[in-house]
């Protein structure tokens, strides 16, 4: 159980620190108020977790261990649904109702979308 807990706390924070700095990273180099950067890592995660859920269900590449460090670890540190939740809440209190209406609707969208496509992409390669 220590080993799973200690796999788990470096793959959230190798995942944390990626996070911040790939939301940074494409947040200063589009100038909006569109939140792109947590749209990019949340999109991202979302594939990266259906990927490594794809190849752990179509064969044993992945341990358990594997598993719980990529996909618990990194992914649940590199996904940002708390500051998605938080940059809704503000996109509405700032009356930017289209703005709330895209990030939000096309998050979610997109991010079911993406897990299915990393599921896909585990079974055509």
């Amino acid at each position: 159980m220590i080993k799973t807990l200690l796999l788990i706390g470096t793959g959230g924070f190798l995942g944390s620190v990626s996070r911040f700095l790939a939301s940074r990273f494409v947040q200063n180099n589009i100038c909006s108020a569109f939140p792109f950067g947590t749209f990019f890592v949340n999109i991202t995660g979302c594939l990266l977790i259906g990927i490594i859920y794809g190849i752990s269900e179509r064969s044993s590449l992945l341990t358990y261990e594997w598993k719980m460090f990529l996909a618990v670890g990194f992914c649940g540190g590199f996904t940002t649904f708390s500051t998605f939740a938080n940059e809704n809440l503000a996109l509405l209190k700032d009356g930017a109702y289209f703005h709330f209406l895209l990030y939000s609707g096309s998050t979610v969208f997109l991010g079911i979308l993406a897990t299915f496509l990393g599921v896909l992409l585990t079974k055509i390669f």
